[in-house]
């Protein structure tokens, strides 16, 4: 037997205004698709923007339905939209961001298990990393360099 120690960086910054103005817009627009989710259920809305290689910008947001499990996370709408419409396309970098219509989430709120999962398979098979940036509604934003930083000893087709 032997013990192993994994370790992950991330950058944490107070506010957005410390970040590259393309990371500040990228969170922006995230904050617009935010604005437009539909979560009449959980009232936790959460928006993505994807930034891909030809300078398009994808975006997504949380998606609920009655039948609670039914529903689809921002990222996950983002990253799906991205790969239908733009298959060649790498993506570059994730922008996240999350309120909620009963408190102010004023820490991060990085993406679940779910999403960091199916954002994996995007980041392995295009052989280079995705950006990963995440926030509540206001305070600080956590940027790491990969999303497999967020997911150590991932699941992929490697297995299969």
């Amino acid at each position: 037997m032997k013990k192993i120690n994994v370790t992950t960086s991330a950058i944490v910054f107070d506010n957005i205004s410390q970040l590259s103005p393309e990371d500040a817009f990228l969170l922006e627009k995230a904050v617009e698709a935010r604005q437009k989710a539909y979560a009449p259920y959980s009232k936790f809305n959460v928006g993505a923007a994807i930034l891909l290689d030809n300078g398009e910008v994808v975006l997504g947001n949380n998606q609920e339905s009655a039948a609670y499990p039914s529903g689809m996370c921002a990222e996950r709408v983002a990253i799906w939209k991205a790969g239908s419409e733009y298959p060649t396309m790498k993506v570059l970098k994730i922008a996240i961001t999350a309120s909620s219509e009963n408190s102010k989430v004023d820490k991060p709120v990085g993406p679940c298990g779910a999403c960091r999962q199916t954002l994996s398979e995007y980041e392995i098979n295009q052989k280079q990393p995705i950006e990963i940036l995440f926030m509540g509604e206001v305070g600080q934003i956590v940027k790491t360099e990969s999303l497999l930083s967020l997911l150590p000893f991932s699941f992929d087709s490697s297995y299969l």
